[in-house]
């Protein structure tokens, strides 16, 4: 059942999409996700249970929300996660249910995912060498991430998107290999600005626009652009000639793509998050504790999307400081 777009921000961007962080913990400890010192963790009793999540889920879908994306801290940790999964896109009104998760733990979910019903991918690889993994991601998992993907892939889960976070420095002479990957799999490999928040936010000469991305990736191979369908998401779409498949590049920085964003957040410490990269936020968890009706979750449904902004100020404006960690969101 597909009920009609109600969720229609100040700006006249429909939000359909709902990214729902399950956890604020990970396995990995990325340096641009998470800061040398230790971010104090949600206790047990502040994370929105299952049955609260797809309660908000359900009143959501009501409102025209059809896609929803699970994300963390890295969802695959939460326990009971498969049979969550199973309940959450079998909601009526949701017609995607994707995964977004660093690859480690994914095999072994792999055919609950698939029973369930998700088919679309967001793994986090930004390198194809073990040691470099080792030295950006704090640990030694590069091998049971990829195991994870390559499994994903002979399944038949269709698009893989492997995300790259471009950090200079850090994995910049690797980018053709990366990108030179669609010439074996059909993946999507998207590469994303890097984005300084929170106390992870690394010195912003980290950021390498995207532009210049490109125009080193299409001295490697012709780049052919790709025309956009209703259900892209923020990425713009290139090919190598030849290609099994595609690249995108996410430029949040230097091309924001705010004046398309069709999406709100909810946190897995129960509030709903109007945009990523701003603080901006409300309870919804503490209402539907104390006993709100399915109305009452709506006004906070409408009310989030009232606080929309037009864009992000990510880009230094002193007047909107990001201080969330980008590890609780999920990206």
């Amino acid at each position: 059942m597909s009920f009609q777009p109600q969720l229609i921000d100040r700006f006249q961007r429909p939000l359909n999409y709902l990214r729902i962080s399950i956890t604020d913990h990970c396995n990995l400890r990325c340096l641009y996700c998470s800061p040398d010192q230790l971010i104090p963790k949600l206790r047990h009793e502040e994370v929105l249970t299952y049955e609260e999540i797809l309660r908000i889920v359900t009143v959501g879908a009501q409102l025209g929300i059809s896609k929803v994306r699970v994300t963390g801290g890295e969802p695959l940790t939460r326990k009971g996660v498969d049979p969550f999964l199973q309940q959450l896109c079998a909601l009526d009104g949701i017609e995607e249910c994707s995964l977004t998760t660093n690859g480690v733990l994914l095999a072994a979910h792999l055919p609950a995912l698939q029973k369930a019903g998700i088919k679309r991918l967001n793994i986090s690889l930004d390198t194809l060498s073990e040691k470099r993994y080792q030295s950006i991601t704090g640990r030694h998992q590069f091998k049971k991430a990829w195991d994870g993907i390559m499994k994903a892939h002979e399944m038949g889960f269709h698009p893989i998107k492997i995300n790259v976070v471009i950090l200079k420095g850090h994995n910049d002479d690797e980018w053709a290999d990366l990108a030179k990957l669609t010439y074996t799999y059909p993946f999507n490999i998207r590469f994303i600005e890097y984005m300084p928040m929170g106390r992870a936010a690394r010195k912003r000469e980290s950021t390498h626009p995207i532009e210049a991305l490109k125009e080193h990736l299409a001295q490697v191979e012709t780049l052919t652009p790709l025309s956009r369908n209703p259900n892209d998401g923020p990425a713009e779409r290139w090919r190598f000639k030849g290609a099994k498949g595609e690249l995108g590049f996410i430029g949040a920085m230097s091309n924001h793509f705010c004046g398309t964003c069709n999406r709100l957040r909810l946190t897995a410490s129960g509030h709903l998050r109007a945009c990523l990269l701003t603080d901006a936020q409300v309870d919804i968890k503490t209402p539907l504790r104390s006993g709100a009706t399915d109305t009452d979750l709506v006004q906070i449904f409408l009310g989030a999307a009232r606080i929309k902004p037009e864009r992000h100020h990510l880009s230094g404006d002193p007047d909107h400081p990001t201080s969330s960690e980008m590890s609780s969101l999920g990206g």
